[in-house]
């Protein structure tokens, strides 16, 4: 017979009996040789001789209970482990609180006996609080360095960022709402028990096998996004603003296969993508100074200074174009110069919205752009011929992609066969024509 103290005085810690199901209270009946799940007998049905299966009455056993002294006589067993839970909840020093807590002892009593044997004693202060490391210790003899990282931000609760961020906690270093959040309530209800079916068996551990992939997923998830800086969403989008647009599409495109190699080699990747996208500019930059006849860079550099004047001689001729047109209209113009003189005396001038051409005929405003599907793709010039044309970006689009199809397979366009393939009014496809002719668009047959 061995006795064998049972730290735990809550019945519910302790499976029911075998004979009468009833909760277990020490002292109580333990069988030494039935296993691995034990059979456990209140004493009741330990002298009546209750057998149960393989156990048998004449089996060797082992009576459970903390009743008896472990440091010093008067404190048993289950007074010791009540004392160290009484002062872990009620904090090193509360003793009137931890003897409330303990029940049996009193203040002074608690407090002299951990000081005692807790704290001032020789054992303890040998063996656990001066352990002196091996010489193949893993641990540094120095300080662990700290090495700073950046912090990252805390938001309000159920703010914008704090969707962004997916509900993540600083303070916790987790996330509000896991990645399959809901995995654990496949496992509440299963228990293992004795009488269970080698089937059924074996399908709770399937289950307990799923769970366990299902967590792994949570990990792997986690440790990309810790990897990879993902937490700070704002400040990883200022990064991808660094590169040119065609690394950042490329970037978008690749984002999905970080999870596959490494930060590092996902950052090379991106940055050696990027100096590619460089070095081709640069090298279409060459050729085309070779195309000009430039072999120099000083007459580069020449040649760049050239290309910004003329473009700023362009940009002039189009507003004196502009100005042009109000000139040839005299109505239009009178209206112009009496605003002016508005502006001069200090005074707002109304807004007119529908001007009159010299002929009679209304003439209506530019075509506002704002909002309309296309009017990215165009450039500035472009965008003013839609306004004064009134023709939408799609359209243009459209009818600039055909007549330049068309002049690719004649070799030339004339004014009549862009009217033959543009149904639109014959004045629009003037000016459209005329517009791509001008740009270098398109050429005369």
């Amino acid at each position: 017979m061995d006795r064998i103290a049972s730290f735990s005085d809550d019945p519910f810690d302790k499976p029911p009996c075998k004979g009468c199901s009833s909760n277990l209270t020490e002292p109580y009946i333990k069988c030494a040789e039935c296993g691995p799940s034990p059979v456990l007998l209140c004493l009741q049905c330990f002298t009546r001789g209750f057998e149960h299966k393989k156990h048998q009455s004449d089996h060797r056993y082992e009576i459970m209970t903390s009743d008896f002294p472990v440091l010093e006589p008067g404190w048993t067993a289950q007074e010791e482990m009540a004392l160290l839970e009484a002062v872990m909840d009620c904090g090193f020093g509360n003793w009137q609180d931890v003897a409330y807590q303990m029940r049996t002892k009193t203040k002074e009593e608690c407090e002299s006996h951990y000081m005692k044997n807790f704290i001032n004693n020789p054992l303890f202060s040998s063996t656990l609080l001066s352990l002196k490391k091996t010489k193949d210790s893993r641990f540094a003899e120095g300080a662990i360095p700290f090495k700073p990282c950046d912090d990252p931000p805390r938001p309000i609760f159920d703010s914008v960022l704090s969707r962004d961020m997916a509900g993540y906690m600083p303070a916790r270093a987790d996330f509000m709402e896991e990645f399959d959040n809901y995995a654990e309530w496949d496992l509440k209800d299963i228990d293992f028990v004795d009488d269970d079916s080698d089937i059924l068996h074996a399908l709770k551990l399937a289950v307990v096998d799923i769970y366990h992939s299902r967590l792994k997923e949570r990990q792997r998830r986690k440790k990309i996004i810790r990897d990879h800086g993902l937490i700070n969403l704002r400040k990883f989008q200022m990064l991808e603003r660094c590169y040119p647009k065609e690394v950042q599409e490329l970037y978008d495109a690749m984002r999905r296969f970080a999870r596959v190699v490494g930060p590092t080699e996902h950052d090379k990747f991106i940055e050696s993508h990027a100096v590619e996208f460089e070095l081709r500019r640069e090298i279409r930059r060459l050729q085309d100074y070779r195309k000009a006849g430039i072999k120099s860079f000083c007459s580069a550099k020449v040649y760049e200074r050239v290309g910004r004047l003329r473009e700023e001689e362009r940009r002039k001729r189009t507003m004196l174009n502009d100005v042009l047109q109000y000139i040839q209209d005299g109505k239009a113009c009178q209206q112009w110069l009496s605003k002016q003189a508005a502006i001069d005396a200090g005074i707002t001038p109304a807004v007119t919205t529908i001007t009159v051409s010299a002929t009679g005929r209304r003439s209506a405003p530019p075509l506002n752009l704002t909002g309309l599907p296309g009017t990215e793709k165009l450039n500035e010039r472009e965008k003013e011929l839609c306004q004064v044309v009134r023709l939408v970006p799609g359209a243009y689009l459209e009818y600039k992609q055909a007549l330049l199809n068309e002049c690719r397979r004649q070799g030339g366009l004339r004014l009549a066969q862009a009217r033959a393939l543009i149904k639109i009014d014959v004045n629009k496809t003037r000016k459209i024509y005329d517009f791509l002719i001008k740009e270098g668009y398109i050429t005369k047959a």
